[in-house]
């Protein structure tokens, strides 16, 4: 068969750079002497390997993040603080991978879309989980009950590491609260108040009042963050940070206070559990 030049010349070369194959008695091939690795090549190429190794699983861990998921009813003033902490790594490696709402008018929506992270109308009432107005306790607290574990389920389709609640108005139930424990996601809420002081809604307000009547002691109260668990703002406190009532302060001054410190403080409580989650992620 006749070749054409190129193959004939390609040929030739094969012929002068493959060494011949050798069989030993048992027809076994026989790597040439030219292709066998002293034992410090060997020892070298096997640290290499090594090096290689270690470094693709430190970089594998590096890359590691925390889905998050935040809930909101208001303007989101400590949500921006969040998505601006996460932004500039003061949160770790983490994303949120969508913001809830429970009132339509929620400026929090705007600042969710502007950074580009999903969003969800999701309420009690539009929802068809219970009448507007309803009286009845029995179904009210049944229609809650429906709700919460709706809500559950939407949050953990997202897979989320951690919820956080940043200015949440609604008392979470067993229905949303023992799924999320069940799939190993922590919630946590900031409270505006001091632990065990002024559970429940109002407490900015409720200080104030006490701190009028002479009743505030140390003319303080404060913020924290905590595990939410069934008992309202009961549960294990994460940072905690006092602020301070002074003589002449109107209402509008300590809640402007308050919301300062609220700020910082749900980005530094955020950050702390998502290092934890992170770490765990590692073992």
């Amino acid at each position: 068969m006749t070749l054409k030049n190129g193959e004939t010349r390609l040929n030739q070369n094969i012929s002068r750079v493959t060494p011949p194959r050798k069989e030993d008695s048992n027809s076994l091939l026989l790597a040439p002497k030219s292709r066998q690795l002293t034992r410090t090549q060997h020892l070298t190429l096997t640290l290499t390997f090594t090096n290689i190794t270690h470094l693709t699983m430190s970089s594998s861990s590096t890359t590691e993040t925390c889905r998050l998921v935040v809930l909101c009813s208001g303007s989101g003033t400590n949500l921006q603080a969040i998505i601006n902490a996460v932004a500039d790594g003061t949160v770790p490696r983490s994303k949120i991978e969508k913001v809830i709402v429970n009132r339509k008018t929620a400026y929090a929506v705007q600042r969710a879309e502007k950074a580009g992270i999903p969003t969800r109308y999701f309420n009690l009432v539009s929802g068809g989980f219970t009448a507007k107005g309803e009286k009845d306790e029995a179904k009210l607290r049944e229609g809650r009950g429906r709700y919460d574990a709706a809500l559950a389920e939407l949050v953990l389709q997202n897979e989320p590491d951690l919820v956080v609640l940043a200015g949440w108005m609604h008392v979470f139930s067993a229905p949303f609260l023992r799924p999320l424990e069940a799939a190993g996601v922590p919630v946590i809420n900031l409270h505006p108040a001091l632990p065990g002081r002024y559970d429940g809604a109002n407490a900015i307000g409720r200080a104030y009042e006490d701190f009028q009547a002479g009743k505030l002691e140390n003319n303080r109260t404060g913020a924290m963050i905590h595990y939410v668990i069934e008992t309202v703002d009961r549960g294990e406190p994460i940072l905690i940070e006092e602020v301070e009532i002074r003589s002449g302060d109107s209402l509008a001054d300590v809640e402007e206070r308050m919301h300062s410190v609220e700020h910082g403080l749900i980005v530094k409580a955020t950050a702390k559990v998502v290092q934890e989650i992170l770490e765990r992620k590692k073992q």
